[in-house]
């Protein structure tokens, strides 16, 4: 039986590369991997024109939709972006000192669904004890005018005070200027580089990163993979094969990452980081599966719900469709 094609879209991130090159490939699937290094370009076409057989997505957006029960793929626990997010909070200082000082601000979102934001204002309401309530929401892209992409997000289960940036001007101008007082999201304004007024609200981010997930045991998920419906549908083996290989695939990029007669990554003490990660996190730093994810995906699902993207808790374990072997 000649194998099946499917077209996946994804970044390519070390825990992928092998499916990229062949060197990993999955049982009964001719892959075609479709490189695209903008996140957001496939959320967007594969959200709204479906246009991959299975990609990497949102997965706040993911978990919106399965919530509506308007959902045109299923998922995977595969995840191939995480990112601790405590050094993403980038204040004015002229106006905010301390995290409670976020309260009665102005604060810059790209897009207030984003998994990116939904993890930080999880971090400052449960962590920082910040009333959500009283942050006002300018939404829209970091460092160019207008939206940040073209998304299809879910209606708001309750209302929340967010407002559109139609200034002309990009979030980091508008953080440079004082008309926001705050920036929270997926990525850094340039204004950090140029203007000694725009910091990280945090300097010593990696420090409270690592205090955090032993505490928590967060270590933050923004996508997941999905496959489209009709696929999964008519080609059920595609889920078991396909999660197989991204766990081939990721075993590789880790013991390429530890070889040390030379350096995988042009990090010169990328020895010491690893000893680093293996203490803290006692193994593989970046499970797949469920179990091994489950303080982070109740903690996602949950800050959904308190901050009115979803009516109600979701079982994490009925978000992913079944795998075997």
């Amino acid at each position: 039986m000649p194998a099946l094609p499917i077209t996946f879209a994804c970044g390519l991130y070390d825990r992928m590369l092998a499916l990229q090159t062949g060197e990993v490939k999955p049982d009964g699937i001719d892959l075609n991997f479709l490189v695209m290094d903008n996140p957001r370009e496939i959320f967007d076409r594969m959200s709204n024109r479906l246009e991959f057989d299975a990609c990497e997505m949102s997965s706040s957006e993911y978990v919106s939709r399965f919530a509506a029960k308007k959902l045109p793929f299923v998922a995977l626990p595969v995840f191939p972006s995480r990112v601790f997010r405590h050094g993403f909070i980038v204040v004015n200082r002229r106006f905010v000192r301390s995290a409670k000082d976020l309260e009665g601000k102005r604060v810059g979102v790209p897009l207030y669904t984003q998994t990116a934001a939904l993890f930080i204002r999880g971090l400052v309401q449960h962590d920082l004890g910040i009333d959500l309530a009283k942050i006002e929401w300018v939404q829209g892209a970091v460092n160019e005018p207008g939206s940040y992409g073209n998304p299809s997000v879910m209606p708001m289960r309750k209302p929340v005070a967010i407002k559109p940036n139609d200034s002309g001007k990009s979030l980091s101008d508008l953080l440079e200027s004082g008309d926001i007082q705050a920036i929270i999201g997926s990525n850094l304004p340039r204004a950090l580089k140029r203007n000694p007024d725009v910091v990280r609200l945090f300097p010593d981010y990696r420090a409270r990163e690592k205090d955090y997930y032993q505490r928590t045991q967060i270590f933050p998920i923004m996508h997941l993979v999905v496959i489209r419906n009709d696929v999964y549908e008519n080609n059920p083996f595609v889920a078991t094969s396909l999660y197989g290989a991204f766990v081939k695939a990721k075993d590789v990029a880790r013991e390429k990452m530890r070889f040390s007669g030379t350096l995988r990554y042009m990090l010169p003490w990328l020895p010491d980081d690893v000893e680093e990660i293996d203490e803290l996190f006692g193994g593989d730093c970046w499970p797949y599966g469920v179990e091994p994810n489950r303080m982070t995906l109740e903690a996602l699902v949950g800050y959904m719900v308190d901050q009115g993207l979803i009516a109600e808790k979701i079982p994490v374990e009925k978000l992913f469709v079944p795998t075997y072997g």
